[in-house]
């Protein structure tokens, strides 16, 4: 049985979206690279071979579509269940019955399960002999990164493809279908769409096709016919069926657009603050998760080639603590555009990655003699003399010996000729010259 079949009437009870589902590839939109002529996956479902295999992408992409499509082109059974409630016996039972339907008839099962992702490691590895055994065809669809919450054992097992976000082009595209298709869409109407509602509707739903219809039928059912009984949907009618979406921060995207913020410290300006308030305004996240990240880029990136960088992030820090959000987003703006555009150096970061091998390569560390602590009677006796003093002399500097003997001509820090470490690296060449 194909499980996608149940409730596929023509009866008025089923949304837009779910009438226009595509039944076939050449119904289907977007998606190209995977499923565009000659491409693997088409191919595959086209021959009924269809191996596991994992669907990751943002929702409304078409991951639940693709499904629905290889329900059709298969021979065997087609089982849907959704990880947020089956169960462990859901998935035995379906087991089951593959062994039976496979021992019997030798026929083969697929099992898509939507929302892999909330299935927790004990139920998913439920999974794995039935996949490796090839008892069941896995299909698995998720809107987090796999390589996060899918098992890697079953992760191995499965091909993964990704799809990409839809654009509002291909709305507009599943929306002209709809109302020109008579039998499943909204072409039995006499619907008048103005251009800029159409353009409204697919610019709001963000490449959701399903949000887009759903929009598009809200609009035509509500919308007082005329008198001729044609009904006109204009734009001030198509900002009433679509409201802006409040977008999903889940964990992978929360981690995502953090990795992005760091990295546009080094390089963009507009970027880091895009993310920013991106992340903080759209999707909720807390403006102390990008103050702590800033801080630490302040050593990571910029460090002594403009130690002001700190002292912004820190400020910014205190700003936010006393005076909160959204008092506080001129400061944290002002230190990251302040970060961005100071010198970069890793100078900093690369010191501690060679203070810490030179760690890992030693033993143990001996103090020298001439830098032991010499505040108590008996010092001189056991050695620990020899120390100058650097203020006593031209300078105040004196060339001598301060890392254990093992090491005492390894260099860690090396400063750059970026900003303030020029002055840096001249005043090293200086000492290191004597």
């Amino acid at each position: 049985m194909d499980l996608f079949s149940l409730g596929e009437d023509t009866g008025s009870g089923r949304l837009l979206a779910d009438r226009m589902r595509p039944a076939n590839l050449d119904e289907y939109i977007g998606q190209e690279h995977i499923v565009g002529p000659g491409k693997l996956l088409r191919r595959a479902i086209e021959a009924d071979q269809v191996s596991s295999i994992l669907l990751y992408g943002p929702p409304g992409c078409g991951k639940t579509t693709l499904a629905h499509i290889i329900s059709h082109h298969t021979q065997g059974e087609f089982v849907r269940l959704n990880a947020v409630e089956a169960s462990v016996k859901d998935v035995r039972e379906v087991i089951e019955r593959a062994q039976s339907n496979k021992a019997l008839y030798g026929s083969k099962t697929i099992l898509f399960l939507d929302e892999v992702h909330r299935f927790n490691s004990s139920r998913q590895d439920a999974l794995l002999p039935a996949v490796e055994k090839g008892t069941i065809t896995f299909i698995g669809a998720t809107t987090e990164n796999p390589f996060h919450y899918v098992n890697g054992a079953l992760l191995s097992r499965s091909t993964l493809f990704q799809l990409e976000s839809l654009t509002s082009e291909h709305s507009l595209i599943a929306m002209r279908r709809a109302l020109t298709d008579e039998k499943r869409g909204l072409g039995f109407m006499q619907l008048q769409v103005d251009e800029e509602a159409l353009q409204h509707i697919a610019t709001m739903a963000n490449g959701d096709i399903r949000r887009a219809l759903n929009a598009l039928e809200l609009a035509a059912m509500t919308t007082a016919p005329e008198p001729d009984g044609s009904v006109h949907i204009t734009l001030a009618v198509a900002e009433e069926s679509i409201r802006r979406p409040i977008v999903k921060a889940d964990e992978s995207t929360q981690y995502d657009v953090l990795s992005a913020f760091h990295k546009s410290i080094r390089g963009s300006s507009d970027a880091a603050l895009f993310w920013f308030l991106y992340a903080v305004e759209k999707l909720g996240m807390d403006p102390m998760t990008f103050i702590r990240r800033l801080i630490a880029a302040s050593s990571e990136d910029i460090g002594l080639a403009n130690p002001q960088a700190m002292v912004q992030a820190v400020s910014a820090l205190e700003a936010y603590r006393n005076n909160g959000w959204p008092e506080a987003k001129l400061n944290i703006a002002q230190a990251i555009l302040f970060a961005v555009e100071s010198p970069k150096s890793n100078a900093v970061t690369m010191a501690i990655s060679n203070a810490m091998a030179s760690i890992d390569e030693l033993k143990s560390a001996e103090v020298p003699l001439h830098l032991r602590d010499t505040h108590y009677k008996g010092a001189v006796k056991l050695g620990h003399e020899g120390y100058q003093y650097p203020h006593n002399f031209p300078g105040h500097y004196v060339k001598q010996d301060y890392l254990p003997k093992a090491i005492a001509r390894r260099v860690f820090y090396q400063a750059t000729e970026q900003g303030n470490e020029a002055k840096i690296r001249h005043n090293q060449s200086l000492r290191r010259g004597q």
